[in-house]
């Protein structure tokens, strides 16, 4: 994140954390954030208090409070979408959630091996390298301790851990993009997971192959 410039950083911290933490915050408060020195990275926002916030442009109490609501939420978005918003390179919204499955929480894939990594399947050895590197990197260490001690999810609930084998096939061959902001960041979670009980397969961008869009308020523009 050093001397990153603001409109870079912005639309950085942005989308990890409007696409994957639904925060409610757009790019052009972040970046006043950044260029005020209230936020270097992610963690750093959990450190906001109202009172940082009113005072920049354009942001009064109640811009501030909604803001503040909205981080206190996040806090409860499940760890596959939380190791997602880390920004760890090739690790999209699919991957993250293969590997949140598999390893339960973020100290067993930090404890595990390339090779252990690579093998699991739609993972292979260039995600598993990228991810392996990111978790031993000592800055990245400490950003992880100090989003945990913020209080968000590093390890599935016993719920999410019990046997996850498909319902039924009614949705088999069918690609499917949930997308959007639900009732709460726990409603996307769960429709990505019925999508996934019935057979179907969750894609991350519209393409030829896409059967389905699920929908909530302000979807992806390319959505």
């Amino acid at each position: 994140y050093e001397n990153c410039p603001p409109q870079i950083m912005g639309k950085v911290i942005h989308f990890v954390t409007r696409k994957a933490l639904d925060i409610n915050c757009g790019e052009a408060t972040i970046e006043l954030l950044y260029k005020d020195k209230l936020v270097n990275d992610i963690a750093d926002l959990y450190s906001l208090k109202v009172s940082d916030i009113k005072g920049l442009e354009r942001q009064g109490r109640k811009s501030a409070e909604n803001l503040v609501n909205s981080l206190e939420k996040s806090k409860q978005v499940p760890f596959e979408r939380v190791l997602y918003a880390l920004g760890i390179r090739y690790v999209g919204e699919g991957s993250a959630k293969i590997l949140a499955r598999k390893f339960h929480d973020i100290d067993a894939l930090a404890a595990a091996s390339v090779e252990e990594i690579a093998s699991i399947k739609d993972i292979g050895e260039v995600i598993a390298k990228t991810v392996f590197e990111w978790l031993h990197n000592e800055v990245n260490i400490k950003l992880i301790q100090r989003l945990k001690e913020a209080g968000l999810q590093f390890a599935l609930e016993a719920s999410d851990t019990e046997d996850l084998a498909p319902k039924s096939d009614k949705l088999a061959g069918m690609n499917i993009i949930v997308t959007g902001s639900f009732a709460t960041p726990q409603r996307r979670s769960e429709l990505e997971k019925m999508v996934e009980q019935h057979g179907g397969k969750l894609q991350s961008g519209v393409n030829a192959k896409t059967n389905f869009v699920v929908a909530g308020a302000k979807p992806g523009a390319s959505k």
